[in-house]
């Protein structure tokens, strides 16, 4: 079986333009740029990716990209696990956006961890090997404050990292990496990790563009909106979606509530305090209630996640 999936479709036509985007009046100035050094700027040849994350924003960069609004043509989704990635989010990828993609000539890869000795790991298998002494997610504190993570660096930025130091990219000749980020989350333009061989480009920040735009992006090219892009279990995720999936996703509901009590069971034999993946400070089970789940409705994430790399 397949552990990578690659679409390297070429020399076909891209789709015609959609018309009907507007740009958004900014109300911002332009974000604050990633400080480079002088002598680390792309040349004409850099290789150039959009870092593809099946959510609106990245989503809305491949139909710019295939009308030849943007200069982009590689998109890399990082993909953290069939058994972490929302299954909406996998299906929108493989049955919508890998197909539109193909047919515009667009070159997409689906990327996993791989570990040193060649074998992939996913996000959820790390969360329940049994010698794990840290939580790579932001699992929230008593307090209901998030705690350090390192999933996005480990699953996102490294791996696709990882495939740009292997197309070439050098700390001298840097690659380019296009992030999803939306005028309306401008500020999370200004807390980038990146690798020393990456420089970062904001595509939709540069076009004004906002959410609702790049939703009439993906509908003016004939696709649908594509649903929140998240990990299932994600700590970031608000109250309401939270009761959303416990409502309406009640096997993705139980898959969560048995890795918070994995990981605390782990942490007590440790001497640790529990964690929990609400901000209520007590087990998901009992923070959302099966007969309290009135404004079931899913919604955006908290805004406490800072990372572009991630939920877009």
């Amino acid at each position: 079986m397949r552990l990578v999936l690659i679409y390297i479709i070429s020399h076909m036509p891209t789709l015609p333009h959609a018309t009907g985007a507007r740009h958004a009046e900014p109300t911002h100035s332009s974000p604050e740029a990633v400080t480079v050094d002088p002598k680390q700027q792309p040349s004409s040849n850099s290789t150039k990716v959009i870092s593809y994350g099946g959510g609106v924003q990245s989503t809305a960069l491949l139909v710019l990209a295939a009308r030849g609004e943007i200069d982009f043509h590689t998109f890399l989704f990082a993909n953290v696990g069939d058994d972490s990635e929302h299954p909406a989010t996998l299906a929108y990828i493989r049955k919508i956006a890998f197909p539109y993609a193909v047919r515009a000539g667009i070159e997409v890869h689906e990327l996993k961890r791989r570990r040193r000795d060649g074998t992939t790991e996913t996000l959820m298998q790390s969360l329940n090997r049994p010698d794990t002494r840290s939580i790579p997610i932001p699992v929230r504190m008593p307090n209901g404050a998030p705690g350090r993570r390192n999933c996005t660096a480990d699953f996102k930025i490294k791996v696709i990292g990882r495939w740009l130091r292997n197309h070439g990219a050098t700390t001298d000749h840097p690659a380019v990496v296009g992030i999803g980020i939306s005028l309306d989350e401008i500020h999370r333009a200004n807390r980038r990790r990146r690798e020393p061989h990456e420089l970062i480009e904001y595509p939709l920040l540069d076009l004004g563009l906002r959410r609702s735009d790049c939703e009439r992006v993906i509908t003016d090219a004939g696709l649908p909106v594509p649903p929140k892009s998240s990990c299932f279990f994600c700590p970031f995720r608000t109250v309401d979606a939270w009761r959303h999936q416990r409502k309406y996703e009640p096997e993705l509901f139980s898959l969560s509530v048995q890795l918070e009590e994995t990981i605390n069971k782990r942490r007590a034999t440790l001497g640790r305090d529990a964690v929990y993946l609400t901000r209520y400070g007590r087990p998901l089970a009992q923070a959302i209630p099966g007969d309290d789940l009135t404004g079931s409705t899913i919604d955006e994430a908290d805004g406490s996640c800072d990372s572009g790399w991630c939920m877009t």
